[in-house]
């Protein structure tokens, strides 16, 4: 009869090491999108929010933003990429010939021969990959995760698409993730619901195309009942929040449901759309990078194409 199976040790808990954010050098502000969808200024930030957005040149691409971004984690995290066990990558924006971008990051990084994957969840994309990471770190399966968030919007946007083109920007945030004696990362509560999957999805050109009047209404419903519930997991309340940093799809959603949730005024709301755009899997990382002067608690809520959403209170680094 065979030995019964064996388990790593693990870990007591697992938490955020380091976070850093990677901005493509071209800043396109609202008049220059405006021309091409019939549109102005005025329209845009009142619709979203969005003063500008961060777009890629050809030499920013995908693998590029993203060791970009994970090797600044790394340096402050003061973790060699020897030691890195595992590499995810969360995006929605992949065209390129190599089927993964995972494994291209790892080793732009040096850090083969660690596992390497894509998440695809795609705005939810970066606190599932976080869930991911976390459980891999307490298994015992991996030591030091890097996770990135990485998109370029860019090519799958059509620039005369009135419900999208001002939306979207370019860029990538990381954070590394390591083992802790005491939980630095709190439990997912996350979900899908593929009914809605119409409302944001891709055409026969690889362009996606989004409803947008539809996906505000479902995320100002689904999301401050996903962030509530993601308190109640971590058994902590609103006012124990430091940072409240949900993906930035609009500035209406955020202020919304920092609304809804009566944050006190000592809770800072991540607002970083208003110059980053929507950078999709990159963006709660990118708004973590953002406020570099908070610890303490912090919400993240992502939600998007799937239509998929998740969210956890984590420990900021």
């Amino acid at each position: 009869m065979a030995p019964p199976l064996q388990r790593r040790a693990g870990n007591p808990g697992s938490r955020i090491l380091s976070v850093a954010s990677y901005r493509p050098r071209t800043e396109v502000g609202n008049e220059a999108i405006a021309a091409l969808i019939d549109s102005s200024d005025e329209w845009i930030r009142r619709r979203c929010g969005i003063e500008s957005r961060r777009r890629a040149a050809p030499d920013e691409d995908l693998v590029m933003m993203a060791a970009a971004a994970a090797s600044k984690a790394l340096a402050g995290a003061g973790v060699d990429p020897c030691d890195v066990s595992a590499v995810l990558v969360a995006t929605m924006s992949h065209r390129g010939r190599a089927a993964t971008v995972a494994p291209l990051v790892a080793d732009a990084l040096g850090a083969t021969p660690a596992a390497a994957m894509d998440l695809a969840a795609a705005c939810a994309g970066f606190p599932y990959a976080l869930a991911t990471a976390d459980a891999l770190v307490r298994s015992g399966s991996a030591g030091y995760v890097v996770l990135v968030g990485a998109e370029r919007m860019t090519d799958i946007v059509d620039e005369h698409d009135r419900g999208t083109a001002f939306l979207f920007g370019d860029g990538a945030g990381a954070v590394v993730i390591g083992p802790a004696q005491t939980c630095g990362i709190g439990p997912v509560v996350w979900g899908a619901d593929g009914s809605g999957s119409a409302l944001l999805q891709y055409d026969e050109a690889g362009i996606l195309r989004m409803a947008g009047p539809e996906v505000f209404r479902w995320a100002t419903a689904v999301v401050p009942d996903l962030a509530r519930r993601a308190l109640d997991a971590a058994g902590i309340s609103a006012d124990d929040l430091a940072a409240f940093i949900p993906h930035q799809a609009n500035l209406r959603i955020i202020s919304a449901t920092a609304k809804a949730l009566e944050l006190g005024p000592h809770v800072r709301v991540a607002t970083d759309i208003t110059t980053n755009g929507n950078t999709g899997a990159a963006s709660i990382p990118q708004a973590m990078a953002a406020l570099p002067d908070t610890t303490g608690p912090a919400l993240l809520v992502g939600f998007g194409a799937g239509l998929s959403y998740a969210a956890q209170v984590v420990t900021l680094p």
